[in-house]
């Protein structure tokens, strides 16, 4: 059936149906971004798949080697660091690529009336399309799995902090990768008895996967620990005996800050097991370090480690965080550091856990800015009220 036309609409022209389709398929790949926005993603991924292919080069082979010597250096690393990270298969099918790539050159002529033009070019980028594939098909299915991972990680960290009397938690991390290396946690050994609070936070030496698995490890050990209602020294001795048998002869050490908290006395016992310490921030503005404790977890079996207690008070904010924090660098390649968090913690407003939160997150995000994360980043906040 012809359905008329509506007096007064005119369709569009197919000019313009070409550029809505153009514009349609141009915010389907860019996700709406803008360029200036996709070119600072691509340099921040430049760099760092730099950093990634340059990391096992001697750092003495660029020594003494200046412009075109230089650079041809540092283009033979980054191929053959790219070439080894391949299987041997996708090694031959690259070579094989580039050599089709290079043949489609030259020319050659017999006699005066004949003339022989190799052209590969079609091939070559068939080779190289395929090689793409196979190494975006490896990708996929590997993040499918790191995602899965990410999700059974979730469920060994709290998603709500417990309630308090007269305190508030907050938290947040955010992994490097798709898993991380970072725990924390907040939990009563005995939900039935309110009087003992473990507040936990802890950084398992490497990244992604082989961390993710010791610090879950790490997390079933001191759950099964606290549960049984050790005193905290002698939690801390058992961590450190499992995390010994399974550290790979202090190759796979963990930092960690393991506190309990009496919320009827405010009365906070703790141990640093080799960590950033923790920083107290008084209600005055003064502030405090948790640093006694000893070396991290994994390192040493017939270590003893010191416990220390303090009181807090109303207004007194607790702030543990892993050296992904600190260690956050901007564009430049300057750390956030150590003065800048004292900073942005005496700077804390009087506000609740959660929006302190907020407030410390953001000052480390405005200075990294678009720059890639370079370690997992985790922080915990802990305000009396």
């Amino acid at each position: 059936m012809n359905v008329p036309p509506i007096p007064g609409v005119t369709s569009p022209s197919p000019r313009l149906r070409g550029m809505d389709r153009l514009r349609h398929f141009w915010q389907r790949i860019s996700e709406g971004r803008q360029i200036d926005e996709l070119w600072s993603h691509f340099a921040t991924d430049a760099r760092a798949s730099y950093g990634f292919y340059m990391k096992e080069s001697d750092a003495e082979e660029l020594q003494g080697r200046h412009g075109i010597r230089r650079w041809f250096r540092i283009a033979k690393i980054l191929f053959w660091s790219l070439l080894t990270k391949m299987t041997p298969a996708r090694r031959v099918l690259l070579l094989v690529a580039l050599v089709l790539l290079v043949m489609s050159g030259p020319k050659f002529r017999f006699a005066n009336d004949f003339a022989f033009d190799v052209n590969f070019e079609s091939v070559a980028a068939l080779a190289f399309l395929l090689l793409l594939s196979l190494e975006l098909a490896d990708k996929v299915t590997m993040k499918r799995d790191l995602e899965i991972a990410r999700e059974i990680q979730t469920w060994l960290v709290p998603s709500k902090p417990p309630e308090v009397a007269g305190a508030d938690i907050a938290f947040a991390t955010r992994p490097q990768n798709s898993v991380a290396g970072d725990y924390y946690d907040a939990f009563y050994p005995n939900p039935e008895d309110r009087e003992k609070l473990m507040v936990v936070i802890a950084d398992v030496a490497g990244k992604s996967v082989p961390a993710a698995l010791l610090m879950a490890t790490l997390q079933a050990s001191l759950r099964t620990i606290a549960g049984e209602n050790a005193p905290l020294a002698d939690l801390v001795a058992r961590l450190n005996r499992y995390a010994c048998a399974h550290s790979l002869n202090g190759l796979r050490f963990t930092t960690a800050v393991l506190s309990e908290y009496n919320p009827a006395s405010r009365k906070l016992t703790y141990v640093n097991a080799g960590h950033n310490a923790p920083i107290l921030r008084h209600a005055n503005g003064a502030v405090e370090m948790l640093e006694v404790g000893g070396l991290p977890l994994g390192i040493r079996l017939d270590r003893a480690y010191e416990t220390a207690s303090l009181e807090l008070r109303p207004g007194d904010a607790l702030i543990f965080f892993t050296d992904g924090v600190i260690e956050a660098f901007n564009e430049s390649g300057e750390e956030f550091g150590n003065e800048r968090w004292l900073s942005a913690i005496r700077n804390l407003p009087d506000w609740d856990a959660q929006q302190s939160l907020q407030f410390l997150m953001k000052r480390v995000d405005e200075f990294a800015g678009a720059t890639r994360q370079s370690d997992d980043i985790t922080c915990l906040v802990f305000r009396c009220r």
